[in-house]
């Protein structure tokens, strides 16, 4: 029985009476007027009746779960010997679809007797919760209210596939939203299908795009062999291994920074810092990040991702050049974010959490704070000169990414896009990171979608906290 609580906010998902239909009677004797009769009222057929009626060691046969009273007072009419009504608790979620992928819902085990967590916290936590105990989240009801309403209104008017938004604090790793869409309502599972149940943040894997590049750059400053204003001639492509990179804009931009590059988010660019870091000491680093490897969030059936292409035994030029701005690996949305936390956090790597009981943990030093400090402001002069993210009065960080999508079936890339943007703010003292990630809109590019969307997010965030601005404006007085 479930009498305890998940607390999200000021928000309690509780529990409500309901009602539980058995019928105490061996197959044998289940005749066929009573299947008949019983079949519609439960809204079964009679070869499912007679299949839950076969096994003869259980002593009662469930018939419904969650019974209506009408179903109640039908089955009654029948005057049926062995009904057995069991009024019971089972749980409600009050706010319905709200974070449903990370709160999951309970249902009934496989051997339908009796209510089981299924998906999400409710599976995680199922025999703590079922002793009683509470568990309070660290997600922001109000605040995961408006980035689940963001990502609908996003999704609805770029025609996407879908989409997911994280906020998290970088200083010590709070999960404050988790949003995803589309979603389901926990109170009505049995209406959706099975992979709605999914939670997409950390059981879905896709290849970033040019949210990387940032990464990579901090990993070529952090081992000495790039600074920001290292600069090499950019010819607007490169060819390794008979296969051609070109720039997104397909420009050739001439010599440029490595601030250049993170601004006009230069793909030949990123190839560069690469070949400067080498492979050994680039996939040392993006494991330091984290990838390829599960962030320990509690929550179920979290995916490893993949740096196999990196890896193998003949990886070629070509895949450490695409890996440099996010094509060819494989990450979850999670471990995007918790590896921007590090360059939000002066260089320290903090593992997500969702749980308040467990709090903050340092998993690791990745960077000295010097570097991630750098890489920051490199990002900061990518949103100044861009524009759309820029809020005034503070110090936005951030990068897009437009990445393009893998064609299982023939090989290649597709001709649809994921869109990500990641930032974070205030610079001179970082309280939140958001990732926005859109998939498949009709839509080219990320400036057009995920880019507004997260300067009106983080305008809220910033408001909702009430956080002061990095650069207040001078006032004279005379």
């Amino acid at each position: 029985v479930y009498l305890n609580s998940i607390e999200m906010g000021k928000g309690v998902y509780g529990a409500e009476a309901a009602s539980q239909l058995w019928f105490r009677k061996p197959a044998a004797k289940l005749s066929a007027y009573e299947a008949a009769a019983i079949a519609p009222i439960v809204e079964h057929n009679i070869e499912r009746l007679r299949e839950l009626f076969s096994d003869d060691s259980r002593l009662f046969v469930p018939l419904a779960e969650k019974a209506r009273e009408e179903q109640i007072a039908s089955i009654t009419e029948l005057k049926l010997s062995g009904i057995y009504i069991n009024n019971k608790q089972h749980r409600f979620y009050p706010f319905k679809k709200l974070a449903a992928q990370v709160i999951g819902f309970v249902g009934i085990n496989e051997s339908f007797d009796e209510p089981t967590g299924l998906y999400g916290l409710e599976k995680l936590y199922n025999e703590d919760l079922t002793k009683g105990e509470d568990i309070y989240l660290t997600l922001d009801r109000t605040l995961q209210a408006e980035s689940e309403k963001m990502l609908r209104e996003l999704v609805e008017r770029f025609d996407a596939s879908g989409g997911s938004i994280i906020i998290q604090n970088p200083q010590t790793g709070a999960i404050l939203t988790m949003a995803n869409h589309p979603v389901f309502d926990p109170n009505e599972y049995g209406a959706y299908p099975l992979n709605a149940f999914i939670n997409p943040v950390v059981q879905y894997v896709y290849e970033a795009g040019s949210v990387f590049k940032p990464l990579t750059m901090s990993i070529g400053i952090d081992t000495g062999v790039l600074t920001p204003n290292t600069t090499y001639v950019d010819a607007g492509s490169v060819t390794l291994n008979g296969k051609t990179i070109t720039n997104w804009d397909s420009k050739a931009y001439g010599k440029v920074t490595m601030t250049r590059v993170i601004e006009r988010s230069i793909n030949t660019g990123a190839v560069f810092a690469v070949q400067q870091i080498n492979r050994k000491p680039f996939i040392r680093y993006l494991k330091k990040f984290g990838f390829g490897s599960r962030t320990d969030i509690a929550l179920p059936d979290e995916v490893l991702g993949s740096l196999a292409n990196l890896e193998r035994k003949y990886a070629r030029d070509i895949d450490f050049a695409t890996a440099a701005f996010g094509q060819g690996t494989a990450v979850t949305p999670l471990q995007l974010i918790t590896a921007y936390g590090v360059l939000a956090n002066g260089g320290v790597l903090m593992r997500p959490y969702l749980n308040e009981a467990e709090g903050s943990y340092v998993v690791r030093r990745v960077l000295d704070r010097e570097s991630a400090e750098q890489v920051t402001q490199m990002m900061e002069s990518a949103v100044e000169k861009a524009v759309a993210a820029a809020i005034p009065g503070y110090r936005i960080a951030g990068k897009t990414g437009t990445a393009q999508v893998p064609d299982f079936e023939r090989g290649g890339y597709s001709d649809t896009y994921i869109h990500t943007f990641v930032g974070f703010a205030p610079v001179s003292n970082p309280q939140f990171i958001i990732l926005i990630k859109l998939d498949k809109p009709g839509a080219s590019l990320a400036g057009q979608t995920v880019v507004p969307a997260f300067r009106n997010l983080a305008q809220f965030t910033l408001n909702y906290y009430g956080i002061h601005p990095d650069n207040l404006p001078e006032v004279s007085i005379e």
